[in-house]
């Protein structure tokens, strides 16, 4: 079966390797060189001051984010179901949240964030995805925290960036934690969570000494700059990060960004050759998002039939979205062979006649 969700995506043979090999005490000095390692490029990589390991799905790390960051009241961006999230952990902690909310396929505004902040003083922390992945949205992150920031200069901007990190640069001079997960770009299983510390973040912690117990970023930040974890490590994992590094320097990250955008812009142009919709209005690079009335039947149909598990949609979308995974180092054969399973099943349901055009356009795309 050919996992194309947008998450967990399918992990390669070399990181399946990496995280087949002796299990490593997370209490050695071999373990602690390799954490030394990881924690110093995915740094790099984030274009983060400091960065802080859970063993924990991104929804941990989200929690985290607000119990350290908000002591007022949370602003929050809705467009879909991790937007909501961040609504439903803001409330879980009495944070009162004002919750701005849009459509599955439509990036947030900043004016309506300007006006939030100028009307609600008590506001002291902004929550946003940078892709919303359950649309396959990409919201104008870098310009909302710029404008929310040059408002409020005291405010922490948090940024969801599970499904964008890895997948694109973009600049992070205005965010002041940025959450990552194992399991999308990454490539590896479920169960580590990262994020990204501006300095400011970073002098806050430390001049509180963090919130909660198991989640307290003040005692994994302590530790974890002694190159060790306050509670158990996602030993296994971390390995797998460490070989991710390795082949992403092997390779240069210039060449592995390219590749991604020249994958979503190859997709995209077979998409709309066969009269797909692309649901999102402002699509992020992390998928291929497609709407289609009967796209619950495609995707029984290629999951059946071409052995491909494509993502669906939740809610009011649970029958009408394809979502297709362009993270990491997914082949573009990969896509390609999606793609042209698409086509097929629509030639089955009868919604248009097959004639190769999504696997002739992305090909044609891709290395012209």
């Amino acid at each position: 079966m050919l996992l194309m969700t947008p998450g967990p995506t399918p992990s390669p043979e070399f990181l399946r390797r990496a995280m087949a090999k002796e299990s490593i005490h997370h209490r050695t000095p071999e373990f602690e060189a390799i954490f030394e390692r990881v924690r110093n490029r995915l740094k790099a990589f984030m274009g983060s001051s400091e960065v802080i390991f859970l063993a924990s799905t991104g929804s941990g790390a989200m929690e985290s984010a607000l119990t350290h960051f908000c002591a007022r009241r949370a602003l929050t961006i809705n467009a879909g179901k991790f937007g909501e999230r961040w609504s439903k952990i803001a409330k879980a902690y009495g944070k009162n949240p004002l919750e701005l909310k849009y459509g599955w396929d439509t990036p947030a505004k900043i004016e309506d964030i300007e006006n939030a902040l100028k009307n609600n003083p008590e506001i002291d922390a902004l929550f946003i995805q940078v892709c919303e992945s359950s649309g396959g949205l990409r919201h104008p992150v870098e310009a909302i925290a710029g404008a929310a920031k040059a408002l409020r200069s005291d405010l922490f901007v948090i940024a969801d960036g599970i499904t964008a990190v890895g997948v694109e640069r973009f600049d992070t001079a205005n965010i002041d934690a940025l959450i990552v997960g194992s399991q999308k770009a990454f490539m590896l299983p479920p169960g580590l969570a990262a994020i990204g510390l501006s300095q400011k973040a970073v002098k806050h912690i430390e001049s509180t000494g963090g919130a909660g117990f198991y989640f307290n970023l003040a005692t994994e930040l302590k530790n974890q700059r002694k190159n060790t974890t306050a509670w158990t490590a996602a030993t296994t994992i971390i390995q797998g990060l460490d070989a991710f590094f390795a082949e992403l320097d092997g390779g240069g990250e210039d060449s592995f960004y390219a590749a991604t955008i020249r994958r979503h812009e190859a997709g995209t142009a077979a998409l709309k050759a066969i009269g797909a919709r692309i649901y999102p209005l402002a699509p992020a690079l992390s998928m291929l998002s497609v709407f289609h009335p009967k796209a619950s039947e495609i995707r029984k149909w290629i999951k059946k039939e071409a052995r491909v598990n494509a993502g669906g949609g939740q809610d009011d979308l649970k029958d009408t979205l394809i979502r297709i995974n362009n993270m990491g180092f997914v082949l573009p054969s990969e896509i390609a062979w999606s793609l042209n399973a698409v086509e097929i099943a629509m030639d089955k349901i009868g919604a248009r006649k097959y004639d190769g055009a999504a696997n002739r356009v992305f090909t044609e795309t891709y290395y012209r």
